[in-house]
């Protein structure tokens, strides 16, 4: 018996887009709120590629005020880093961090997580996926 692949790769262009929004938007196609066969127990068939992910931006002060919480699990292993800091050395971890917080506290979470592609530029690997759905209007 042969399976279908009914795979959705969903491409999003980040540039000029805001952090919050996206990952809102972002979270809503991983989780598959989108199709009318949503089920929250299940995986849905999409995939989300972000493109230009080094050009997101915040609203206020964010970049200055906000601090990234990492911990080591050693005694004294608590690292700061502003959120300005963190978007100019890695977005993709910002972006792929504020995702994961959006999604259920879950079993599913993990594997919804890798279902995101994040890139710096506007080229990725996964071009012969992507259908005729595209999203980069800004």
């Amino acid at each position: 018996m042969t399976k279908l692949n009914n795979e959705n790769w969903i491409e999003i262009n980040a540039q000029g887009r805001t952090l919050g929004r996206l990952a809102t938007e972002i979270s809503v196609y991983l989780l598959g709120k989108n199709k009318p066969t949503y089920s929250p127990d299940k995986l849905s068939n999409n995939y989300v590629i972000i493109t230009n992910a080094s050009e997101i931006h915040v609203t206020g002060s964010k970049l200055d005020k906000k601090e990234i919480y990492s911990h080591s699990g050693f005694v004294g292993g608590l690292k700061r880093e502003t959120l300005g800091n963190a978007i100019k050395s890695n977005p993709a971890k910002v972006l792929r961090k504020s995702v994961k917080g959006m999604l259920p506290k879950n079993k599913l979470s993990e594997r919804l997580i890798n279902r995101l592609k994040i890139y710096s530029g506007t080229k990725h690997p996964h071009s012969s996926q992507l259908s005729n759905r595209s999203l980069n209007d800004n």
